[in-house]
């Protein structure tokens, strides 16, 4: 037992109409709608396997009309459209990147300088503190704590 034969006008019937739908710029399969052979393949919805060996007289048809219409589809024309406006977008991200790369760089080196001058300022601080205060000694025994209410304060 083997397979059913195929229905070749049925497979003939299903290519034509997806010629018809990539030509005019509508298809239902096709993801890019592009005019070539393999996007025919995809929307008419065939094995490359059946459509090349049975139907490659309709393939070459529609090769050729695809290059007399002399148009871009209207699903490639969106794509492309679509792709202008990302790479316009990427350009101006680029450019903010690059400018908060700058600022982030100068913040950086400010941070330092300031940093070090904080240090600096500190040091001199301390050693003029060290300078004029008179360290007093500390009281031998348990610190006693004052309190108001204490009668022994």
């Amino acid at each position: 037992m083997g397979r059913r034969p195929r229905d070749r006008d049925k497979d003939a019937t299903a290519i034509k109409a997806a010629a018809e739908r990539l030509l005019a710029g509508t298809p239902l399969r096709s993801v890019s709608g592009k005019l070539t052979a393999t996007e025919l393949i995809v929307e008419c919805g065939l094995r490359r396997d059946v459509v090349y060996p049975q139907h490659q007289d309709l393939v070459d048809e529609f090769r050729l009309r695809a290059k007399a219409q002399g148009r871009v589809p209207t699903a490639a024309q969106e794509l492309a459209e679509r792709h202008a406006a990302v790479v316009e977008v990427l350009k101006r991200t680029k450019q903010q990147l690059a400018e908060e790369q700058q600022l982030t760089a100068f913040l950086r080196r400010t941070t330092v300088e300031l940093s070090i001058e904080v240090e600096n300022l500190r040091r001199e601080q301390e050693d003029a503190a060290d300078a004029t205060v008179v360290h007093m000694p500390r009281p031998r025994g348990p610190r006693r704590r004052f309190s108001p209410t204490d009668p022994e304060s």
